[in-house]
């Protein structure tokens, strides 16, 4: 193994020398805060690198969340024939653009680093020089303590190791201990927060069980093997798991899970502050208002626009019109009623008396009505043969 990750055992040593290059000013060089924040820093640097790992890792859990009611339709479909199950299950994680691997990624690419660092303080327990660790250097890190532990021990070591290395056994048993159970306090924190405040409540499914039994899991299994983990493991292991600790935290508050407490959460800051409707839609303007110190404005109702219809005039006879126009005489002494009368259905005469009397009124200029349309579009009055008005010579 030590051939294999042989380039790694050098660049974690690499970077541990540099930042205790840095430390030791501010620290002295045989200092465990020298020697630990050096960890530290190895694994933010980690970290850092690890983020677009992460942000996949989120897509990628929340889709396997959204296909969880698809896979089980389709393990109860296919139950009798295992070829077919896995083929539609695949089918399945191409169209959905995830796999049950993205979820591990950033696990499985922190794996090395670990395991070079665990290798690393190991040789530095057996007084072995490794990477870019020289024989000063080596010494130095022996000489390093944290709280009383040299960085290479482990729960586990004897009392003659641990006092060879300038130390007590019983510092090292309550500092491995204490580490172990933050480490596993931690571990424990963020898988609940996990579970309860950013899991899809609306949709049941065999992943939410799968999450829960890990809860209690990871701590159990951190506790095993932390006892034989170096001091300095522990360290890496510790400050890892606040980081991601953290790092869900803010993940939790800013995007969050849809449907989950903590987006019905979000949900309700946003309204407060003014950026969502009272229907969940954003409103355009509030942020910009909200920082000059006003209030977001409130979203613009859509005009309602309809189709034009254009209003058509009515048809009027030629006596309607005169008795309309301005400083015109009624014809025949009539009130305004009367050209109505002429020809319209409530007329108490006959079509053709009405005629009549409308070219006795002005015999110049013929029937007021005749060839005329009435009030009703689309009809003609009806007029006697013999007694249409004559046209003019």
């Amino acid at each position: 193994m030590d051939t294999v990750l042989s380039p790694l055992y050098t660049a974690v040593s690499w970077i541990i020398v540099q930042f205790h290059s840095l430390y030791a000013h501010l620290f002295g060089a045989d200092t465990g805060w020298a020697w630990g924040l050096s960890i530290v820093s190895l694994v933010i640097v980690i970290r850092i690198c690890l983020i677009p790992l992460f942000v996949k890792q989120i897509k990628a859990t929340r889709a396997m969340q959204a296909i969880q009611p698809k896979m089980k339709a389709i393990q109860e479909r296919y139950k009798n024939d295992r070829q077919r199950q896995s083929e539609e299950m695949m089918k399945l994680y191409k169209e959905a653009g995830t796999n049950p691997f993205s979820s591990c990624l950033p696990i499985l690419v922190q794996s090395p680093f670990f395991i070079s660092l665990y290798r690393v303080l190991n040789h530095i327990a057996q007084g072995k020089t490794v990477g870019v660790i020289d024989q000063p250097l080596l010494e130095s890190a022996q000489r390093a303590h944290i709280f009383g532990a040299p960085l290479s021990v482990k729960f586990t070591d004897s009392a003659d190791k641990v006092t060879a290395l300038g130390a007590s056994i019983t510092d090292v048993r309550i500092v491995t201990i204490t580490m172990i159970v933050l480490m596993s306090l931690s571990q424990f924190v963020t898988q609940r927060q996990l579970m309860t405040r950013n899991v899809d409540l609306t949709v049941k499914t065999p992943f939410m069980q799968q999450q829960k039994m890990l809860m209690y899991v990871f701590p159990v299994m951190f506790a095993v093997f932390g006892i034989n983990f170096p001091v300095g493991v522990l360290v890496y292991w510790l400050t890892t798991n606040v980081w991601t600790m953290g790092q869900q935290l803010f993940v939790i508050h800013r995007n969050p899970t849809p449907g989950s407490h903590a987006w019905n959460e979000r949900q309700a800051r946003l309204k407060k502050a003014g950026k969502l409707a009272a229907d969940g839609t954003p409103v355009r303007g509030g942020l910009t208002s909200l920082v000059k110190g006003g209030k977001a404005e409130a979203p613009e109702a859509p005009a309602e626009t309809g189709p034009l219809v254009r209003q058509q005039p009515k048809r009027q006879t030629k006596s309607q019109r005169q008795q309309t126009a301005p400083g015109a005489k009624p014809a025949g002494g009539g009130g305004p009623s009367g050209g109505a009368d002429s020809g319209g259905p409530s007329s108490s005469g006959t079509a053709g008396s009405g005629a009549t009397e409308a070219g006795k009124t002005d015999p110049g200029k013929g029937s007021a009505s005749g060839g005329k349309r009435t009030g009703q579009p689309g009809k003609r009055t009806p007029q006697p043969a013999g007694q249409r008005p004559k046209k003019k010579s």
